[in-house]
């Protein structure tokens, strides 16, 4: 199935993966910056921007593989996995499954703990089927610039301060609505996936980032990840969970730091 990435930068590879309903775009503030020394990889995920959706999604594990034939198709293995949200469960799941293939791995306010709670999944449910990014899609300019609207949009779930998020980043979140094709099917596969016990299998270094203001995956979810995957914990002050775009500077320093540290 065809599935879109984009590539730039030399160096060792990093793959970065966006979380559920989001596309490459979101990762506009921080793509370019790790490109300065790194080759870097950016896939949509199946069903997400111009990604084709999978025929059957009963877990994570067909997502792992489409982030896997992105980067055997660019010859960058093994290399490190950078996840948001739903993209660092995926990061992983590939871990788990391909010990050879990832070298380290950031997960980003990883989803996957609280995910499964009943709310959680009500709430995935009817952002699926609902889907209203696909409405503010179409009017994201309008909505990217208006602190009101930027409030609306992103406020308590999404961003500590959403008067200063920066506009041409918010639009970066809000375009991917409009090409989806099933986010559904990844929101379900999320909720299935109790990501814990498998933890234990990912031997690479790891880290875990999280923002200190994060209402869609609470920080105790960073505290249980970072004590499974034996990794430190690095919380970002007055930050909500888009922290690649809130803070894209401090997120930079923590990956590029803490990959050079393990060699990866």
């Amino acid at each position: 199935m065809p599935i879109r990435y984009f590539a730039g930068g030399r160096g060792r590879p990093v793959v970065l993966l966006h979380g559920l309903g989001g596309a490459a775009s979101n990762w506009s503030a921080v793509a370019p910056r790790l490109a300065r020394s790194r080759r870097v990889l950016v896939p949509e995920l199946p069903g997400h921007g111009g990604s084709a959706p999978l025929a059957a999604t009963p877990s994570l594990e067909p997502f792992a593989d489409a982030v896997l034939a992105v980067a055997q198709a660019e010859d960058a293995l093994p290399a490190a996995v950078v996840g948001h949200s739903l993209g660092g469960v995926v990061a992983l799941r590939l871990a788990a499954r391909r010990p050879d293939a990832v070298s380290a791995v950031v997960v980003a306010a990883a989803a996957g703990i609280s995910s499964g709670a009943r709310a959680a999944e009500a709430v995935l449910a009817v952002l699926g089927l609902v889907q209203p990014g696909r409405a503010v899609a179409r009017y994201r300019r309008r909505w990217a610039s208006s602190p009101l609207l930027r409030t609306l949009a992103f406020g308590w779930w999404g961003v500590a301060d959403p008067v200063g998020f920066p506009p041409e980043v918010a639009e970066s979140f809000l375009v991917g609505p409009a090409w989806h094709t099933d986010t559904l099917a990844a929101g379900r596969a999320l909720v299935r996936t109790d990501p814990r016990p498998d933890l234990a299998l990912v031997r690479c270094p790891c880290l875990c980032l999280w923002g200190a203001n994060d209402n869609w995956v609470p920080l105790q979810d960073g505290m249980e990840y970072a004590r499974r995957l034996r990794a430190p914990l690095r919380v970002i002050a007055d930050c909500g969970h888009l922290l690649i775009g809130e803070r894209p500077d401090a997120c930079v320093e923590a990956i590029e730091t803490f990959l050079a540290r393990v060699n990866a």
